[in-house]
């Protein structure tokens, strides 16, 4: 079994990275296209499959005869 204590700790973070304008640029970007997808909305296909999960009682069937798999 290895000896955890043994291990030695990460490196600590560069320090530098990105400045804060770039940051800027690809929050303001990956915000775009997240609303962007929001904004195309659940298709039909899984908003039934969302529907007749949400009944209870009711089990989904899975388009597979029962006994041959």
């Amino acid at each position: 079994m290895k000896d955890f204590k043994a291990q030695k700790a990460p490196a600590p973070a560069k320090q530098g990275g990105l400045n804060p304008e770039i940051q800027a640029r690809i929050g303001h970007q990956l915000r775009a296209m997240y609303d962007d997808v929001v904004r195309q909305g659940v298709p039909d296909r899984f908003a039934e499959l969302i529907r007749k999960l949400d009944v209870p009682g009711e089990t989904p069937t899975s388009g597979h005869i029962e006994g041959r798999d």
